[in-house]
Protein backbone atom coordinates (compact mmCIF):
# COMPACT_ATOMS: atom_id res chain seq x y z
CA UNK A 1 0.00 0.00 0.00
CA UNK A 2 1.40 3.06 -0.64
CA UNK A 3 0.00 6.87 0.17
CA UNK A 4 0.77 10.61 0.26
CA UNK A 5 1.45 12.53 3.08
CA UNK A 6 3.33 15.29 4.80
CA UNK A 7 6.16 16.08 2.70
CA UNK A 8 6.93 12.81 0.95
CA UNK A 9 5.61 9.49 -0.26
CA UNK A 10 5.23 7.07 2.62
CA UNK A 11 4.21 3.54 1.39
CA UNK A 12 3.28 0.58 4.26
CA UNK A 13 4.39 -2.77 3.45
CA UNK A 14 2.50 -5.45 5.43
CA UNK A 15 4.74 -8.15 6.07
CA UNK A 16 3.28 -12.04 6.66
CA UNK A 17 3.92 -13.16 10.41
CA UNK A 18 5.08 -16.26 9.03
CA UNK A 19 6.75 -19.14 11.33
CA UNK A 20 9.93 -18.70 9.42
CA UNK A 21 11.87 -16.79 12.07
CA UNK A 22 9.43 -17.00 15.13
CA UNK A 23 12.00 -18.66 17.41
CA UNK A 24 14.60 -15.75 16.62
CA UNK A 25 12.42 -12.96 17.27
CA UNK A 26 11.00 -14.60 20.40
CA UNK A 27 14.24 -13.00 21.89
CA UNK A 28 14.53 -9.93 20.57
CA UNK A 29 12.98 -7.28 22.70
CA UNK A 30 10.44 -4.91 21.20
CA UNK A 31 11.49 -0.82 21.11
CA UNK A 32 7.96 0.12 23.17
CA UNK A 33 6.92 2.04 19.95
CA UNK A 34 7.41 -0.69 17.56
CA UNK A 35 5.08 -2.84 20.12
CA UNK A 36 2.46 -0.56 21.02
CA UNK A 37 2.22 0.31 17.33
CA UNK A 38 3.06 -2.67 15.67
CA UNK A 39 5.13 -0.73 13.38
CA UNK A 40 8.44 -0.05 12.57
CA UNK A 41 8.89 3.61 10.84
CA UNK A 42 11.96 4.10 8.88
CA UNK A 43 13.13 7.24 7.12
CA UNK A 44 14.39 6.53 3.46
CA UNK A 45 15.64 8.67 0.17
CA UNK A 46 14.41 6.12 -2.16
CA UNK A 47 16.90 8.09 -4.56
CA UNK A 48 20.33 5.92 -4.09
CA UNK A 49 20.76 2.74 -5.96
CA UNK A 50 21.33 -0.38 -4.75
CA UNK A 51 20.50 1.09 -1.77
CA UNK A 52 17.38 2.47 -1.81
CA UNK A 53 15.39 3.50 -5.22
CA UNK A 54 11.96 3.17 -6.65
CA UNK A 55 11.74 0.65 -9.03
CA UNK A 56 10.03 0.06 -12.94
CA UNK A 57 6.66 -0.33 -10.65
CA UNK A 58 7.19 2.50 -8.88
CA UNK A 59 7.96 0.27 -5.75
CA UNK A 60 10.50 0.57 -2.94
CA UNK A 61 13.55 -1.17 -3.87
CA UNK A 62 16.91 -2.04 -2.88
CA UNK A 63 19.60 -3.35 -0.83
CA UNK A 64 18.46 -1.26 2.45
CA UNK A 65 14.70 -1.75 1.85
CA UNK A 66 15.56 -5.44 1.60
CA UNK A 67 17.11 -5.51 4.57
CA UNK A 68 14.41 -3.53 6.87
CA UNK A 69 11.69 -5.91 5.50
CA UNK A 70 13.78 -8.98 6.13
CA UNK A 71 14.17 -7.31 10.25
CA UNK A 72 10.27 -5.91 10.52
CA UNK A 73 9.17 -9.92 9.26
CA UNK A 74 11.45 -11.10 11.83
CA UNK A 75 10.28 -9.04 14.44
CA UNK A 76 6.82 -9.60 13.36
CA UNK A 77 5.59 -6.09 13.02
CA UNK A 78 4.57 -3.83 9.81
CA UNK A 79 7.13 -1.78 7.50
CA UNK A 80 6.64 2.44 7.11
CA UNK A 81 8.67 3.26 4.96
CA UNK A 82 8.64 7.55 4.74
CA UNK A 83 10.22 9.30 1.83
CA UNK A 84 12.56 11.68 3.64
CA UNK A 85 15.75 13.04 1.88
CA UNK A 86 18.90 11.90 3.29
CA UNK A 87 20.04 15.18 4.97
CA UNK A 88 16.55 15.70 6.33
CA UNK A 89 16.74 12.10 8.07
CA UNK A 90 18.27 12.91 11.75
CA UNK A 91 15.92 16.15 12.32
CA UNK A 92 13.37 13.53 11.25
CA UNK A 93 14.21 11.65 13.59
CA UNK A 94 14.53 14.38 16.82
CA UNK A 95 10.78 15.06 15.92
CA UNK A 96 9.99 11.16 15.87
CA UNK A 97 8.56 11.57 12.42
CA UNK A 98 10.78 7.87 12.02
CA UNK A 99 12.38 5.77 14.40
CA UNK A 100 15.23 4.84 12.01
CA UNK A 101 17.15 6.55 9.68
CA UNK A 102 17.58 3.64 6.92
CA UNK A 103 20.88 4.93 5.07
CA UNK A 104 24.50 4.02 5.03
CA UNK A 105 25.53 6.66 7.83
CA UNK A 106 29.07 7.31 8.34
CA UNK A 107 29.88 7.36 11.52
CA UNK A 108 31.48 11.16 12.42
CA UNK A 109 31.77 12.88 15.83
CA UNK A 110 29.29 15.61 14.57
CA UNK A 111 26.44 13.22 13.81
CA UNK A 112 27.08 11.50 17.09
CA UNK A 113 26.53 14.77 19.03
CA UNK A 114 22.71 14.31 17.84
CA UNK A 115 21.92 10.55 17.11
CA UNK A 116 23.41 6.92 17.96
CA UNK A 117 23.99 4.82 15.04
CA UNK A 118 23.79 0.71 14.46
CA UNK A 119 26.45 -0.64 12.54
CA UNK A 120 25.67 -2.94 9.59
CA UNK A 121 27.81 -2.38 7.03
CA UNK A 122 31.61 -1.29 6.15
CA UNK A 123 32.65 1.00 3.47
CA UNK A 124 34.72 3.75 2.08
CA UNK A 125 35.26 6.28 -0.65
CA UNK A 126 36.81 5.63 -3.86
CA UNK A 127 37.64 7.64 -6.80
CA UNK A 128 35.76 6.76 -9.89
CA UNK A 129 36.60 7.76 -13.74
CA UNK A 130 36.65 6.85 -17.19
CA UNK A 131 37.46 3.55 -18.15
CA UNK A 132 40.62 5.82 -20.39
CA UNK A 133 41.46 7.39 -17.28
CA UNK A 134 40.85 4.82 -14.45
CA UNK A 135 44.61 3.85 -14.04
CA UNK A 136 45.78 7.98 -13.45
CA UNK A 137 43.53 7.78 -11.00
CA UNK A 138 44.38 5.38 -8.51
CA UNK A 139 46.20 7.54 -6.17
CA UNK A 140 44.41 9.76 -3.97
CA UNK A 141 46.29 12.16 -4.83
CA UNK A 142 46.16 12.02 -8.42
CA UNK A 143 42.89 13.87 -8.28
CA UNK A 144 44.51 17.33 -7.00
CA UNK A 145 43.61 19.97 -9.38
CA UNK A 146 40.92 17.97 -10.72
CA UNK A 147 37.18 18.59 -11.43
CA UNK A 148 35.83 15.96 -8.96
CA UNK A 149 31.79 15.52 -8.40
CA UNK A 150 30.44 15.08 -4.86
CA UNK A 151 26.80 14.05 -4.09
CA UNK A 152 25.15 16.40 -1.74
CA UNK A 153 25.45 15.04 2.08
CA UNK A 154 27.42 12.12 0.81
CA UNK A 155 30.90 11.78 3.21
CA UNK A 156 32.37 12.07 -0.28
CA UNK A 157 32.37 15.56 0.37
CA UNK A 158 34.11 15.57 3.66
CA UNK A 159 36.58 13.37 1.78
CA UNK A 160 37.14 15.61 -1.09
CA UNK A 161 37.84 18.71 1.53
CA UNK A 162 40.35 16.44 2.94
CA UNK A 163 42.33 14.87 0.15
CA UNK A 164 42.30 18.77 -0.99
CA UNK A 165 43.75 19.96 1.73
CA UNK A 166 46.25 17.23 1.47
CA UNK A 167 46.94 18.43 -2.19
CA UNK A 168 47.66 21.87 -1.31
CA UNK A 169 49.87 20.95 1.51
CA UNK A 170 52.08 18.92 -0.75
CA UNK A 171 52.56 21.79 -3.28
CA UNK A 172 50.08 20.74 -5.11
CA UNK A 173 46.82 22.46 -6.84
CA UNK A 174 43.39 21.67 -4.74
CA UNK A 175 40.34 19.75 -6.26
CA UNK A 176 37.88 22.09 -7.81
CA UNK A 177 34.82 20.20 -6.14
CA UNK A 178 31.57 20.22 -7.25
CA UNK A 179 28.57 19.33 -5.18
CA UNK A 180 25.51 17.90 -7.17
CA UNK A 181 21.94 16.67 -5.85
CA UNK A 182 22.36 13.06 -6.18
CA UNK A 183 24.61 9.72 -7.23
CA UNK A 184 23.06 10.31 -10.45
CA UNK A 185 24.12 13.55 -11.18
CA UNK A 186 27.82 13.16 -10.31
CA UNK A 187 27.85 10.01 -12.70
CA UNK A 188 26.16 12.34 -16.12
CA UNK A 189 28.44 14.88 -15.16
CA UNK A 190 31.46 12.22 -15.55
CA UNK A 191 30.13 10.70 -18.80
CA UNK A 192 29.56 14.37 -20.19
CA UNK A 193 32.77 15.21 -19.46
CA UNK A 194 31.94 18.22 -16.90
CA UNK A 195 34.51 16.21 -14.05
CA UNK A 196 37.32 14.42 -14.41
CA UNK A 197 36.26 12.20 -11.81
CA UNK A 198 33.76 11.64 -9.24
CA UNK A 199 33.75 9.96 -5.36
CA UNK A 200 31.77 7.56 -4.32
CA UNK A 201 30.85 5.32 -1.63
CA UNK A 202 32.50 2.01 -1.68
CA UNK A 203 29.09 0.24 -1.49
CA UNK A 204 26.95 1.46 -4.48
CA UNK A 205 30.36 2.00 -7.00
CA UNK A 206 30.57 -1.24 -8.08
CA UNK A 207 26.40 -1.22 -8.91
CA UNK A 208 27.17 1.75 -10.95
CA UNK A 209 30.07 0.57 -12.81
CA UNK A 210 27.90 -2.34 -14.17
CA UNK A 211 24.82 -0.25 -14.71
CA UNK A 212 26.63 2.11 -17.05
CA UNK A 213 28.25 -0.76 -18.99
CA UNK A 214 31.85 -0.10 -17.64
CA UNK A 215 31.88 2.92 -18.66
CA UNK A 216 31.87 4.59 -14.86
CA UNK A 217 35.10 2.59 -13.06
CA UNK A 218 36.27 2.52 -9.76
CA UNK A 219 39.77 3.83 -9.92
CA UNK A 220 40.86 3.30 -6.37
CA UNK A 221 41.02 1.47 -3.21
CA UNK A 222 38.57 2.64 -0.38
CA UNK A 223 39.73 5.32 1.16
CA UNK A 224 39.07 6.35 5.05
CA UNK A 225 36.95 2.50 5.40
CA UNK A 226 34.84 2.51 8.55
CA UNK A 227 31.55 1.32 9.99
CA UNK A 228 28.36 2.23 8.01
CA UNK A 229 25.37 2.77 10.66
CA UNK A 230 21.88 3.19 10.78
CA UNK A 231 20.79 6.19 12.80
CA UNK A 232 18.24 6.31 15.74
CA UNK A 233 17.52 8.87 18.71
CA UNK A 234 19.74 9.56 20.33
CA UNK A 235 19.79 7.46 23.97
CA UNK A 236 17.68 5.31 22.42
CA UNK A 237 18.82 2.05 24.01
CA UNK A 238 15.65 -0.07 23.51
CA UNK A 239 16.26 0.75 19.83
CA UNK A 240 19.22 -0.06 19.16
CA UNK A 241 19.10 -3.28 21.17
CA UNK A 242 16.21 -4.66 19.14
CA UNK A 243 18.07 -3.41 15.72
CA UNK A 244 21.37 -4.76 16.40
CA UNK A 245 19.55 -8.26 18.10
CA UNK A 246 17.80 -8.28 14.44
CA UNK A 247 20.25 -7.53 12.62
CA UNK A 248 22.90 -10.18 14.57
CA UNK A 249 19.92 -12.80 13.74
CA UNK A 250 19.93 -12.20 10.49
CA UNK A 251 23.81 -12.20 9.92
CA UNK A 252 22.94 -16.13 11.64
CA UNK A 253 20.27 -17.27 9.48
CA UNK A 254 22.40 -16.23 6.33
CA UNK A 255 19.65 -13.76 5.45
CA UNK A 256 22.25 -10.77 5.57
CA UNK A 257 24.42 -12.38 3.49
CA UNK A 258 22.19 -13.03 0.54
CA UNK A 259 20.78 -9.43 0.41
CA UNK A 260 24.27 -8.26 0.44
CA UNK A 261 25.37 -10.98 -2.31
CA UNK A 262 22.23 -10.01 -4.75
CA UNK A 263 23.26 -6.64 -4.29
CA UNK A 264 26.85 -6.76 -5.02
CA UNK A 265 28.21 -5.79 -1.65
CA UNK A 266 29.61 -9.29 -0.23
CA UNK A 267 32.43 -7.30 0.29
CA UNK A 268 31.21 -5.06 3.04
CA UNK A 269 29.46 -7.22 5.28
CA UNK A 270 30.49 -7.22 9.12
CA UNK A 271 30.35 -10.18 11.22
CA UNK A 272 27.90 -8.03 14.11
CA UNK A 273 26.09 -5.59 14.71
CA UNK A 274 27.29 -3.19 17.00
CA UNK A 275 25.16 0.00 18.45
CA UNK A 276 27.82 2.89 18.10
CA UNK A 277 27.18 5.91 20.91
CA UNK A 278 30.72 7.60 21.25
CA UNK A 279 33.47 8.27 18.51
CA UNK A 280 35.80 5.96 21.45
CA UNK A 281 33.89 2.68 19.89
CA UNK A 282 35.72 3.46 16.90
CA UNK A 283 39.43 4.12 17.74
CA UNK A 284 39.43 0.68 19.79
Amino acid sequence: MIRSGGTGLACAIALALGVAGGANAQSIPLAEKVESNGTLTIASGLDYAPMQFVDEKGQPAGMNVEMAQAVAKLLGVELEIVTIPFKAQIPALVSERADIGWAGYTILPERLEQVDFVGFMSSGTVIVGLPETKDGLADPLSICGKKVAVANGNAADAVADRLSADCEAGGLAAIEKQIFPDQKDTIQALLTGRVDARLDDATSAGYYEATTNGKNVVASDPIDPAPLGLAIRKGDSAMGEMLSSALNALMADGTYATILEKYGMSAAAVTESVVYSDMSQLQN
